[in-house]
């Protein structure tokens, strides 16, 4: 309702103008700023405060309060970085940040999640430290021993490197933690297989064959079957090439290994499916029809 006090009314309209002059001075400023000063680049950044013990002190027993802001600085240095158009960006504050930040809060498992990958992220994306990303990790383990995740994460970062032994001795570590989930011993194994530790995956896959799950036994029925095919088609693979090296051409069915002696009989994978031989170039592989496709080794297309 319209006030008719006449005070009332000038009152009003001079608040408005002075809200528009002011609206319009801010917007004005702003372009003059945008049209004569460059933005700050994120390299020109400085932490002031590097020392966890000294950001503790000065932050007046508020830590939670100070590692979130230390945390959305974090965000903002990484997110500036990884969009600037310099080709030499680099990510050096980026650690520190994280790690004043989980000083602060030692249970700021965001921080550490997200930041180990902000860390091990590929350059220019991300900082490629995976170095720094376990080391945040770690640190995250050393004050929350009871979640798996950390170790967990770890053995991701390893396994994205293609450093799969290591990978799979830290989700064999991750599953070890009290109430770990129980497909981390089954993933260990798979990434064993991956990188070509057969053996070592074997022993781990035997270990399960005793546990009181059904679908692990299973799995680790089935996986150690997976074992057995594998070393089966690397001995078919030596058989073709000594083939080739006495004629000159790879055999062109298993029939020709079969006449020279090599072999008994067409060779069956553990399911019962023939092993494929390629008449072009001797490739020994497992049948796609067999429910042991594709090999740990193997990438399903």
């Amino acid at each position: 309702m319209t006030s008719n006090n006449p005070v009332a009314r000038v009152r009003t309209t001079a608040i408005v103008a002075a809200l528009l002059v002011l609206g319009a001075g801010v917007v004005s400023l702003q372009a003059y700023r945008d049209r004569h000063f460059r933005p700050a680049e994120t390299e020109q950044l400085i932490l002031y405060v590097r020392s966890p013990a000294v950001a503790k002190r000065l932050s007046l027993s508020f830590d939670a309060l100070a590692a979130d802001l230390y945390w959305i600085r974090a965000i903002q240095y990484y997110g500036g970085t990884r969009l600037s158009p310099n080709p030499n960006k680099h990510y050096e504050l980026l650690y520190p940040l994280l790690d004043l930040t989980t000083s602060l809060d030692p249970q700021f498992s965001i921080a550490y999640r997200f930041g180990a990958f902000f860390l091990s992220e590929y350059a220019p994306r991300g900082a490629g430290r995976p170095d720094l990303a376990v080391a945040l990790l770690q640190k995250a383990m050393h004050a929350n021993p009871d979640r798996w995740q950390y170790p967990y994460e770890i053995g991701f970062v390893y396994y994205r490197d293609g450093q799969y032994r290591e990978a799979a001795d830290w989700f064999r570590r991750a599953s070890e933690v009290p109430g770990a989930t129980n497909w981390l011993k089954p993933l260990a194994a798979v990434t064993l297989a991956a990188g070509g530790h057969l053996e070592a995956s074997r022993v781990l896959w035997q270990n399960l064959l005793t546990s009181d799950e059904d679908w692990l036994r299973r799995t680790a029925e089935q996986r150690l079957q997976q074992l057995d095919a594998t070393e089966e088609v690397e001995r078919l693979q030596a058989l073709t090439a000594a083939y080739e090296r006495r004629h000159g051409d790879p055999p062109t069915t298993w029939q020709a290994l079969v006449a020279e002696g090599a072999l008994r009989d067409v060779p069956r994978d553990p399911a019962g499916y023939p092993y494929v031989l390629n008449p072009w170039w001797g490739l020994v592989t497992l049948s796609t029809d067999s429910p042991l496709w594709p090999l740990p080794t193997e990438r399903a297309p």
